[in-house]
């Protein structure tokens, strides 16, 4: 019952800007963090940034200081900023996240379809 729902994915320049959101529907009590991974061909699926229920954050070290992740924990969401994107930031970008769908559920794990990002001039 509960979907992932990603977008914002594109095509965009070297050095241009792009923000990814994820929504979360369904059955959902708590969500206890919310991230993003990215694959590339030839390349192994990474984590890029991943955000706790208590607000911490973790970011791949090929991300950080350009890409801000986020929440709005109204709206079950939670956004990936990406600044400076260069050619090495092309690839799937997944959602994930883990959910409590009851209150008295352990927590499940779930993942987007992926989003599409292309940095290209």
């Amino acid at each position: 019952q509960v979907q992932l729902v990603e977008s914002g994915g594109g095509l965009v320049q070297p050095g241009g800007s792009l923000r990814l959101s994820c929504a979360a529907s369904g059955s959902i009590f708590s969500i206890n963090a919310m991230g993003w991974y990215r694959q590339a061909p030839g390349k192994q699926r990474e984590l890029v940034a991943v955000i706790t229920s208590g607000a911490g954050t973790n970011y791949a070290d090929s991300v950080k200081g350009r890409f801000t992740i986020s929440r709005d924990n109204a709206k079950n969401t939670v956004y990936l900023q990406m600044n400076s994107l260069n050619s090495e930031d092309t690839g799937v970008y997944y959602c994930h996240a883990a959910i409590l769908p009851h209150s008295a559920s352990p927590t499940f794990a779930y993942w987007g379809q992926g989003t599409q990002v292309t940095v290209s001039s």
